[in-house]
């Protein structure tokens, strides 16, 4: 076992990278557990998966491709989820996998093989590089500060849809901003644990942080503590015996909850 790896820059820049994702991984999934929109989650990073494919073919940035994907998707969602006449899960179900099977088609042609992609659907943190981890810190910063400004009214939302509308909060304009940042995580994590793995990555840290909370602000407190101890046990993990960065950082962070349900047990 090789401890020097620790001190190495790409180690570091990994490691940053992978926290400043947590950071904002573990808010965004709290109202993702709170609203069960886990489905819509992964739908979206499907539409990501999908806008990788468009951004090879046309030779522009894979990362723009996937963040313009996503948000068209996540506006195409929102039309959805009024309609009366299929069930929305149905809906999700049919869009995600399209948009995914449209993905690996896209890629495959353009590059003849989605096996030298595999980075974009598991992750290649330990590749990031000094822009990687300022984009991916910015863009953290900018949806942390969206969900500060938004807290109240997505709080109002999650507890009672209804309700919040008839207190005269515009429900689906922030359902859409919502659904844009959702997007915007699922674009610049896309390196850290890959596309197929991003929902897990919000999803578990706040089903964990849900067991040791006892109001929405801990919990996202408690969410992103979760999410930054997954990161860093999941890239020691991968620096020292040479596991695939991002499943070990989604697996750290099913250790920490099933941890949370012994606790819970316990008590």
């Amino acid at each position: 076992m090789n401890l020097s790896i620790l001190s190495e820059p790409f180690f570091i820049r990994a490691l940053l990278a992978g926290l400043g994702v947590a950071i904002v991984a573990g808010p965004i999934g709290c109202f993702i557990v709170w609203r069960r929109m886990a489905y819509f989650g992964e739908t979206l990073a499907h539409a990501g998966l999908l806008g990788v494919g468009v951004g090879l073919l046309f030779n522009v940035s894979i990362t723009l491709g996937a963040v313009v994907a996503a948000i068209l998707i996540a506006f195409l969602l929102l039309a959805l989820k009024r309609q009366q006449q299929v069930a929305t899960d149905t809906l999700l179900g049919i869009l995600s996998h399209t948009a995914l099977a449209l993905g690996i088609i896209t890629i495959g042609l353009v590059t003849g093989a989605v096996t030298g992609h595999l980075d974009i659907l598991f992750g290649d943190v330990l590749t990031v590089s000094r822009n990687d981890v300022i984009t991916i810190w910015i863009g953290a910063l900018a949806v942390l500060a969206v969900i500060a400004y938004l807290w109240r009214d997505l709080i109002a939302i999650s507890v009672h849809e209804d309700l919040a509308r008839a207190e005269g909060v515009n429900v689906q304009w922030v359902e859409l901003v919502f659904l844009i940042t959702m997007a915007a995580v699922t674009a610049f994590a896309m390196k850290i644990v890959g596309l197929l793995l991003i929902t897990a990555l919000t999803v578990i840290p706040a089903a964990a942080a849900r067991r040791m909370a006892n109001s929405p602000e801990t919990m996202a407190v408690w969410s992103i503590i979760f999410a930054g101890i997954a990161a860093i046990a999941g890239l020691l993990m991968s620096a020292l015996y040479g596991t695939i960065a991002g499943p070990s950082i989604v697996l750290s962070a099913s250790f920490l909850f099933v941890l949370t349900l012994l606790k819970s047990q316990r008590n």
